[in-house]
């Protein structure tokens, strides 16, 4: 199934969501299950602030941050994982989809630089 990125960071912030409600709060999972909602979800609004940015240096910086949470989401799958033995494969899938999202994000923040790694002033 094919989204547009708007959507398809929407999604993953929904399904984190919904996947983290599914989790038995209690002293190890609570603050996982908080930093992964918090990643999760800020994908998706730091996209969009980037589609409404300003300049390109404010959507170059903006889709950074996009890809610092996404990046930041495989992370805390990955603890998710390892503390809640029956949710591997649960998580496995979600840590593909948050990868494929932060390489789409780092191609989208390299095309945003010239070839000495400063922002491009001729366009994005």
């Amino acid at each position: 199934m094919n989204y547009d990125l708007e959507d398809r960071c929407a999604k993953f912030g929904e399904d984190m969501i919904l996947f983290c409600k599914s989790i038995k709060p209690n002293e190890i999972t609570r603050p996982l299950i908080n930093q992964l909602v918090r990643s999760g979800t800020s994908i998706g609004a730091n996209y969009m602030e980037a589609n409404q940015a300003s300049s390109k240096k404010d959507f170059a910086n903006k889709i950074r941050i996009s890809q610092k949470e996404s990046n930041e989401s495989k992370h805390w799958l990955r603890m998710i994982a390892m503390a809640i033995e029956e949710e591997k494969e649960v998580c496995r899938k979600f840590w593909q989809e948050a990868h494929e999202l932060t390489l789409i994000f780092a191609a989208i923040s390299k095309s945003c630089k010239d070839g000495n790694g400063k922002e491009n002033s001729k366009g994005v």
